[in-house]
């Protein structure tokens, strides 16, 4: 073994699922900067590196040394203090008072800070509030110094240690000692696998129940992610453990004990973490308790079709009609349609049905985007359904059984995005007396989060329904709104282009030529031929990963489109002013939510600190804290759910071939406005579309309404028959299509 002290100049690359780095390092006697590899979990720019291990040649990327393991330490030279003040650990420290700190005081400047911090008004441009704001910085660095100290020893970094003591503060050392799985449980951005790293430095057994019970929980967790609200007692301990790589007996041992102390729900031979048990349960109890509550009010509507056209100027046909009166009927109804057939319009006539009989009517949608669209196209203010309850993250949702809302009718759009947990507290808050009408597409794809709550509703047959299926004329003239529906019927779209359309097909099969391709689409050719700024124009992706995948695509095109040097580096990734970035977790202190879109609208190179502003909110960010961003020039479909986009342009290729299924290609398409543009293989689209197979997700909240569908026995994995398209193999999956060129809305060409 060799051991290489090293100063951290740049994160190459880093995977977030196992610490896996590829770092440039500065060593004293070489030149250039070394390139260092291992499993150096979250290290940040500036950090000095002991580290044990041995050279090696790449064939591919050259001489490289590798990291056996690894400590932090501080630094003991000019350059590594000032890379250590400059990374963002102490605040009132960035990289420009790092400089003239240590010009100052060089190798001293540790000792003066610590002991005679005073003399920092001896540096230009340090006023008495840094020196203050340093100071406290410093003194709290003091009280981690520990924490950290002991956490590095297992191999945690700084950045991760620091997380660590926001949490659990001076007790942070005695409750990693205890029980190194709780930080998968209760410190965002440290999975299981992170803590299963530690408490294996600790010397945990890996039958440990302590160990088994994580793994149990971590299992659950990632199911959730998938959408799954539990998971089947055979299939939790047989995934518990592949992941633990343990024997049986220990597994049923921990999951036993869970139940007995309500870790967990058991429910026959389902699992449940507590919080999906209460919600599908709740969910359901109420929706049932509303659908057969007595009206009594006063104000129940009637139906009056010619009151209603006056009051929207819209002639109805009989199907909106029919699903008007339902409303006028029904304690709860569902709206449910594709593009073009009227939802809309439909739901402007359900409001003048209800507002006919003086009802106070509340409009609200899953997502901030969705509100919007729904507040310009009634005329009325429509809220996040978070919004809605009074959600603050102190008291929680304060609209509640206790605290109902206020209002004869709630109108939900977007109610294909709506997960069981949020579902259950939409429920809380809506009183027996009050109607409730769900508007959604029940063909797109389920929510992000757990549950399927849409369709388990639609498919109980509790609940009266009423499915638009009819195009209007208008919307007929749309190739996005006919090719939608083609592609959910099983057919394929016409790809024939033109100047005058506005569905377009670009047949190109490299995935590197796709990429270069997206990219010159987004920067010149798409804003050149509709007068649009590339702001306006969302990629959407497939999948997370690959050369065409998010990933990838939001390195070149943020490259591309934003290539200022103000920004803020994290995990490898360039936070730049200007850039398009998501919010990837729920953040209830901060007010942001799994996908919500924004932009970088100011970076603090000096504090480490960002401002982004979603949808005209601003909200700060540490440094520490961007791995809750990402950039968002491009996006996975899933992630584009409830938005709409003046211009889209969407990747289809094999290579996404295991994500390439009907409803993921539907959903893609319906999120285009004005402009859709597909690139890739015609090949890959028929695949997609003749791809029925849907991951079933595990819910039971369909039985829970309609107890009589229970004797069902779905598989997890169903396979509905392929409407085979007449004029191509199906087992081929290939076919025939014109070379594409999109044109412009003047018939120039882009």
């Amino acid at each position: 073994m060799i051991k290489l002290r090293c100063v951290v100049e740049r994160i190459t690359y880093q995977n977030p699922d196992n610490g896996y780095s590829v770092m440039k390092v500065n060593v004293k006697g070489y030149n250039d900067p070394v390139t260092l590899v291992g499993n150096l979990l979250e290290v940040p720019v500036g950090s000095v590196l002991l580290c044990d291990g041995n050279w090696k040649v790449d064939k591919k990327y050259g001489s490289q040394f590798v990291a056996e393991s690894w400590e932090e330490v501080m630094p003991a030279t000019i350059y590594g203090i000032e890379k250590y003040l400059g990374s963002g650990l102490v605040k009132g420290i960035g990289p420009k008072f790092a400089k003239l700190i240590v010009t100052k005081f060089g190798l001293e400047t540790i000792d003066v800070i610590e002991s005679n911090i005073e003399r920092l008004y001896e540096v230009p441009g340090i006023g008495k509030k840094r020196v203050e704001k340093i100071g406290e910085s410093w003194e709290k660095q003091k009280e981690i110094k520990n924490v950290m100290l002991f956490l590095q020893g297992y191999g945690v970094s700084t950045a991760y240690a620091a997380k660590i003591y926001r949490q659990y503060g001076k007790e942070s050392i005695d409750k990693v000692k205890d029980n190194p799985y709780r930080l998968a449980d209760d410190i965002w951005g440290i999975g299981f696998k992170t803590a299963d790293g530690i408490a294996a430095k600790m010397g945990y057994e890996k039958s440990d129940l302590r160990r088994c019970r994580s793994g149990i929980l971590y299992t659950l967790s990632q199911l959730s992610n998938d959408g799954h609200v539990y998971a089947e007692e055979e299939q939790l301990i047989k995934s518990a453990m592949q992941l633990l790589e343990v024997e049986e007996e220990p597994v049923k041992q921990a999951m036993t004990q869970m139940i007995e102390a309500k870790d967990l729900e058991l429910d026959q031979e389902a699992i449940y973490l507590p919080p999906f048990y209460y919600a599908e349960c709740g969910a359901a109890n109420r929706l049932i308790a509303l659908v057969e509550a007595i009206e009594v009010d006063k104000k129940k509507p009637t139906f009056n079709l010619a009151a209603i056209s006056q009051e929207t100027g819209i002639e109805y046909d009989d199907v909106q009609i029919a699903a008007i009166r339902q409303a006028v009927e029904s304690k709860v109804m569902i709206l449910t349609g594709g593009p073009g057939t009227g939802k809309t319009t439909t739901t402007q006539g359900i409001i003048a049905a209800l507002k006919t009989a003086g009802m106070k009517i509340l409009l609200a949608a899953p997502t901030g985007r969705a509100a919007k669209r729904m507040s310009e196209a009634t005329g009325m203010e429509a809220k996040t359904i978070h919004r809605l309850l009074e959600y603050n993250p102190k008291d929680g949702y304060k609209r509640n059984e206790e605290n109902p809302l206020e209002a004869d009718a709630l109108i939900v759009d977007e109610c294909s995005m709506i997960d069981i947990l949020l579902m259950n507290h939409l429920m809380k808050a809506i009183s027996s007396g009050m109607r409730l009408v769900m508007v959604g597409d029940i063909d797109q794809l389920p929510s992000v989060g757990a549950g399927n709550v849409l369709r388990d509703i639609i498919d109980s047959k509790k609940i009266p329904v009423v499915r638009l299926t009819r195009i209007f004329r208008q919307a007929q003239s749309s190739r996005i709104v006919m090719s939608a529906h083609a592609i959910n019927n099983g057919q394929f779209p016409d790809t024939s282009n033109g100047k005058d359309t506005d569905f377009f097909f670009i047949k190109t099969e490299d995935p590197n030529q796709v990429a270069e391709s997206i990219v010159h689409l987004v920067k010149e050719r798409l804003p050149k031929a509709y007068s649009l700024p590339s702001s306006k124009i969302q990629v959407l992706t497939p999948m997370q990963r690959g050369v065409v995948g998010a990933s990838n695509l939001n390195l070149a095109l943020q490259d591309a489109l934003n290539p200022t040097s103000v920004c803020l580096n994290r995990g490898g990734y360039s936070y730049r002013k200007g850039d398009r970035v998501m919010q990837i977790r729920n953040n209830y202190d901060k007010g942001v939510f799994n996908g919500d879109l924004g932009y970088i609208e100011e970076v603090d190179m000096e504090e480490r600190t960002l401002i982004a502003s979603f949808d005209g909110i601003s909200v700060e960010y540490e440094v520490s804290e961007l791995d809750e961003l990402s950039l968002a020039y491009a996006t996975t479909i899933h992630k584009s759910q409830g938005s709409e986009y003046p211009i889209v342009v969407m990747p289809v290729l094999m290579n996404h071939y295991v994500m390439l299924q009907r409803n993921l290609i539907y959903t893609g398409i319906t999120r285009a406005k004005k402009i859709c543009v597909l690139i890739g293989t015609t090949k890959a689209l028929a695949c997609a579309i003749h791809n029925m197979s849907v991951l079933k997700r595990n819910t039971k909240l369909k039985e829970r309404l309609n107890p009589s569908l229970a004797l069902r026995t779905d598989k997890l994995v169903i396979t509905p028959k392929v409407i085979p398209y007449p004029e191509h193999s199906e087992t081929s999956c290939s076919m025939a299509a014109e070379d594409a060129v999109p044109y412009g809305n003047k018939g120039q060409q882009m």
